[in-house]
């Protein structure tokens, strides 16, 4: 089984970084009952001295660079995902994509609505890469911004909506969709360094949501220990 992490800055790190992509890692290795692999056309972190995805300095050493593989991004969103998942799904084989995705859409880019069509075109264009596939995905965890911006915490409200229902709408028993929970104890001020990005505690939280999620509903590797 094939997964592949998709995400923005939240899920490609910095340098210094473990992140969550590495906990999953080691719980996949810990857990996974079978043969599986983590596919995607990236391996780096992003270095923000450079302004471009060039590091490899993970926090930890034993994180191979086979499972380092992922289409993660520092600033993209669905709208920049959208028209890469098809080929890199055709690539790499992905039976299961883990996606984290939408913070910086509602930010920069998109509002609610036009994120959630461009959900939709990210999904169709999986399922043309591999009708069988299987999504994941987590919903916005509204970030510092939020607290202080009421019209971006109601954009990020109203996304979260539209994506549960996006999904509840194209789920099939052939291609099935699923989203995650965000853990109730996740806390901005405790979980991230700077009210957006997880620390180490952050990056479990996140694992667990995702592991649980396949765990829960599809059977597949066990639930996270926090």
């Amino acid at each position: 089984m094939r997964f592949l992490f998709v995400g923005d800055s939240m899920t490609i790190g910095c340098p210094g970084d473990f992140t969550w992509r590495y906990r999953m890692w080691r719980h996949l290795e810990a857990s996974f009952d079978g043969p599986y692999e983590i596919v995607g056309p990236r391996t780096a972190l992003y270095d923000p001295a450079a302004g471009a995805p060039v590091s490899h300095a993970y926090a930890s050493p034993d994180f191979p660079p086979a499972a380092r593989r992922h289409l993660a991004g520092w600033g993209e969103g669905w709208l920049h995902m959208a028209p890469l998942i098809g080929p890199a799904v055709a690539e790499s084989r992905a039976d299961v994509l883990l996606v984290s995705l939408g913070l910086i859409d509602l930010g920069f880019y998109t509002d609610a609505t036009q994120t959630a069509a461009n959900v939709r075109a990210f999904v169709e264009a999986a399922r043309e890469a591999n009708p069988r596939v299987h999504i994941v995905a987590l919903p916005v965890i509204p970030n510092v911004r939020a607290e202080q911006d009421a019209p971006f915490a109601a954009e990020v409200d109203r996304f979260n909506v539209l994506l549960a229902k996006a999904f509840a709408d194209l789920d099939t028993a052939l291609s099935p969709l699923l989203l995650a929970s965000v853990p109730e104890s996740y806390d901005i001020h405790q979980d991230t360094y700077d009210g957006t990005h997880p620390g180490p505690s952050g990056e479990h939280k996140l694992t667990a949501a995702f592991a649980d999620a396949l765990h829960g509903s599809w059977e597949l590797g066990a639930r996270y220990a926090l």
